[in-house]
């Protein structure tokens, strides 16, 4: 069983910064791929970032390409996502999730994920 706890949410203000982590409760990290996804009110969960299991590869949602930077300190247990030049939009409930090994063709669509955080808010506001 894999736990996994998001922290690092908050108010920033728009063109401010925010770094998340997602940290888990064992080494078994190590074996899966992290996903981040987010989910505003009224609206579905939409995914915004994977990481392999090695960190080599990463895939990003067209929306914060540019943005927001997806890395893992295997060492540590913990995957993080470094979120600038954030805007309204960006507001919402961010969850990270792991999948086995690979984020794969699948990596933006929840149910391919088997676990997943509590979730932490991000707001944007002035």
């Amino acid at each position: 069983q894999l736990q996994l706890v998001e922290s690092g949410g908050g108010l920033v203000q728009p063109g401010g910064s925010l770094r998340l982590s997602c940290a888990a409760s064992t080494s078994l990290l190590d074996d899966y791929a992290i996903g981040w996804f987010r989910q505003a009110p009224g609206k579905e969960r939409e995914g915004v970032s994977c990481i392999s299991r090695g960190g080599t590869r990463t895939n990003y949602a067209d929306s914060v390409k540019g943005r927001f930077t997806i890395s893992r300190d295997n060492a540590k247990n913990t995957v993080f996502l470094q979120m600038n030049s954030l805007n309204a939009e960006d507001t919402a409930v961010y969850y990270c999730a792991a999948k086995w090994l690979v984020c794969g063709s699948s990596h933006d669509r929840p149910d391919s994920y088997d676990y997943w955080g509590q979730g932490t808010q991000v707001t944007v506001s002035s």
